[in-house]
């Protein structure tokens, strides 16, 4: 006589799990907690899969090499640059047609501010570690890449690069805010 299959009893965890089990073949992807759009109740959370191929600041931050402070002070620096920068525009069918070239579109005050926070950064993290964060956060570069860059290839100018990039994100951290200064010790005088 066969024996009769026992039900698993239902597991309500289950139910909500949005990860994706059909994942590309060169897919590089972190699990992070994130709010849950879908939720009754403020601040139930869901664990998703960020895609961290391209993106060499979420790397970091999904192997816990930078923790959330840099993170954030990163994405600050990358939405700044974002609205700061004024390339090339696509054409807008809704304008009218001119001849003549087109008008420039008058600078906002949010990037006003946005060039301004981008220059005190700039100075704050001088020439060689602007150049470093700009090819990291904006250009997208690993490690490796910086240093086949500027003609460096070792793994010890790689670990160098790694240690500058997190100093750089310290150092943005303190300029946004997203972290305060540690207080030096006062030594007092002996009596």
């Amino acid at each position: 006589m066969p024996r009769a299959k026992r039900r698993t009893p239902y597991n309500p965890v289950k139910a909500h799990d949005r990860r994706s089990r059909d994942l590309l073949r060169n897919a590089e992807v972190a699990t992070v907690e994130v709010d849950n759009p879908l939720a009754l109740e403020p601040g139930e959370k869901i664990v998703a899969l960020r895609s961290i191929r391209n993106d060499p600041l979420a790397r970091l931050h999904s192997h816990r090499q930078i923790d959330e402070a840099k993170y954030q002070a990163g994405r600050a620096f990358q939405s700044d640059w974002e609205k700061a920068e004024r390339g090339p525009r696509a054409v807008d069918p809704i304008r009218e047609y001119v001849d003549c070239g087109q008008q420039r579109e008058p600078i906002t005050e949010g990037q006003r501010k946005a060039v301004l926070r981008l220059n005190r950064a700039e100075r704050e993290l001088g020439a060689d570690g602007s150049a470093l964060v700009h090819d990291v956060l904006v250009q997208g570069m690993t490690m490796e890449q910086v240093g086949q860059r500027r003609g460096l290839r070792t793994k010890r100018w790689q670990d160098y690069f790694s240690r500058r990039l997190r100093e750089c994100l310290d150092r943005l951290a303190l300029l946004y805010g997203f972290a305060t200064a540690h207080p030096v010790p006062v030594k007092t005088l002996p009596r």
